[in-house]
């Protein structure tokens, strides 16, 4: 089949033919350059001592200074650290068992009961994290549910909160809680796209629902596996400020002071804008550098990809 060739005059011609495509285009991309591609002038900032009454402009020019002051402070250390580990979690706890409860899911077949687990699974993805925290607070406070039952193995009730230890499990149990049902709907998209006569065909074989998940449903959404673990290991650096925001304490810093915390601090508390967003051009550097290397190496050894 001879290659299209894309030159101006082909793009007119399609922008002709298919008008009303790309006029329904127009709010996306709007959105994408006021959104995603504006606000990326304001990356000079991580540059300069920036003053918002002298503008990016009228600052003055500082180099690499915030970047030099970041990993010269003892917080850099800590929040690149307890990012990392928390991210980390995520990725050997919450990933896999998102794609286990798909797999739970779909061995359900009665309808009502398998409507009724994803709804119970799919709402505290949709209660507001302001409240979610509110009800974390109270059943993790000492007098709290959680709190109270610690302490029947501990021997004292514990504000859970306000020790660094449950920090990080504490995290990832409400992360759970919150997401599981929800992540897993892609999952469980994926799996109704699976050719229901190889498992007929495996069972006739004599295969045992096991081999069946290893052998036809696990290939069968492989790709989708791969692709989520590429978007996953590319946002390692970025782990959800606004739960820490809400919940942490100065307490807890130890365990669970982030990246993205301490850039809300040092930016919006402290009003130290250029620090903040060196400190931020520098979370999202490592985030691209990981996704196009994850990328590739899937591409590599799977020939699945982003791109």
């Amino acid at each position: 089949m001879k290659e299209r060739k894309f030159t101006w005059a082909a793009i007119k011609r399609d922008m002709r033919q298919h008008w009303a495509l790309y006029l329904m285009a127009i709010p996306l991309i709007a959105f994408f350059i006021v959104f995603a591609y504006m606000p990326m002038g304001g990356l000079l900032m991580a540059f300069e001592n920036y003053k918002p009454n002298k503008g990016f402009l009228g600052s003055d020019f500082v180099g690499l200074k915030n970047f030099m002051d970041f990993f010269g402070s003892p917080f850099a250390f800590r929040t690149i650290r307890n990012t990392l580990v928390i991210s980390f979690l995520q990725l050997i706890i919450e990933f896999p068992l998102v794609i286990v409860f798909a797999l739970l899911i779909n061995e359900i077949k009665m309808g009502p009961f398998r409507k009724a687990v994803q709804t119970l699974t799919y709402m505290p993805y949709f209660i507001s994290m302001v409240v979610m925290a509110g009800i974390i607070v109270d059943f993790v406070k000492s007098t709290g549910v959680v709190g109270q039952l610690v302490g029947v193995f501990t021997g004292t009730p514990t504000n859970l909160l306000g020790d660094p230890k449950y920090w990080r499990p504490l995290y990832i149990a409400t992360n759970l809680w919150q997401g599981l049902g929800f992540s897993s709907i892609i999952y469980v998209a994926a799996l109704s796209g699976i050719d229901q006569e190889l498992y007929e065909a495996a069972e006739i074989d004599g295969a045992t629902r096991w081999k069946q998940t290893l052998h036809i449903t696990l290939p069968g959404i492989a790709s989708t596996i791969i692709i989520m673990l590429i978007l996953r290991v590319g946002s390692i650096m970025a782990v959800g400020q606004e739960k820490t925001i809400l919940l942490y304490n100065s307490q807890v810093y130890e365990t669970a002071d982030i990246i993205s915390s301490f850039i809300y601090r040092k930016g919006l508390l402290e009003f130290n804008y250029g620090y903040s967003t060196a400190v931020s051009l520098f979370n999202s550097v490592i985030n691209f550098i990981l996704l196009v290397t994850t990328n590739q190496i899937s591409k590599k050894f799977s020939e699945t990809s982003l791109f």
